[in-house]
């Protein structure tokens, strides 16, 4: 038996199951789950910053959607936010790198 206590994606444990093995899992209270999510928002950024590629982009994309709708926001208020700064602070298109400030 190998434990992992971990939150995972909705469909893992149809596929572990698929395989022929079987698994426990349980369903989180709203504070654990934001809790987990924040955990897995931490383990899916250190994947990207091992392995750069798209996929463990779209796990932290994936992630960060739940924490915003677990939190009580709509990913349009996310996006309505994410806009607003990049309107009144810009993006990071420019490639800036601030070296100092006197």
């Amino acid at each position: 038996m190998k434990v992992y206590n971990k939150l995972v994606r909705d469909k893992i444990p149809e596929i572990i199951e698929a395989d022929g093995k079987t698994c426990k899992t349980r369903i989180l209270s709203n504070e654990e789950y934001i809790a987990a999510l924040e955990v897995k928002l931490n383990e899916e950024v250190a994947e990207y910053q091992q392995d750069k590629n798209l996929e463990e982009m779209a796990d932290i994309l994936e992630v960060l959607q739940a924490i915003c709708v677990a939190r009580g926001y709509s990913l349009e208020e996310l996006e309505v936010m994410r806009a607003k700064k990049a309107s009144e602070r810009g993006g990071f298109v420019e490639k800036i790198f601030l070296e100092s400030v006197e």
